[in-house]
């Protein structure tokens, strides 16, 4: 079982979680948090449906995500064109350094996911595994 794809992606995948949190623990952030901000700091101003889509996130679930964030001071809802049934999503001054250190935690992970394998390797590894995620994308 433990050679198995199913396998090595479940545990790979806590273990992610893990370190990050782990490394995140200063900052107050809980699970599902971090998702947020690292999708944030390319679509900054987003809705919540497109972060819903874009972290793979069921709608309620985001729902009480962003508003654990907001009480904490790192994003704002703000309504924009005075399209009152949808609200944008934006990082605060807090929200940015959270993401800073979000986004130095995915790269240490990365660094020790990697440390020991080629750069062919890793290459090749991560054409594969985009193709496994472009493969469940189209079914």
């Amino acid at each position: 079982m433990q050679d198995s794809f199913h396998y090595l992606a479940m545990v790979n995948q806590m273990m992610i979680q893990k370190k990050l949190m782990e490394q995140l623990k200063t900052t107050g952030l809980t699970l599902g948090q971090p998702k947020v901000l690292d999708y944030l700091k390319d679509h900054d101003g987003a809705s919540q449906k497109e972060i819903a889509a874009g972290c793979l996130i069921e709608a309620g679930s985001l729902t009480s995500i962003l508003n654990r964030m907001e009480e904490k001071g790192l994003i704002e809802r703000k309504m924009l064109n005075g399209n009152r049934r949808t609200f944008h999503i934006f990082m605060t001054e807090s929200g940015k350094k959270n993401q800073k250190l979000v986004e130095a935690a995915f790269e240490k992970i990365e660094e020790t996911a990697f440390s020991g394998i080629s750069e062919e390797e890793q290459k090749r590894f991560m054409q594969t595994f985009e193709k496994i995620y472009k493969n469940f994308n189209a079914k």
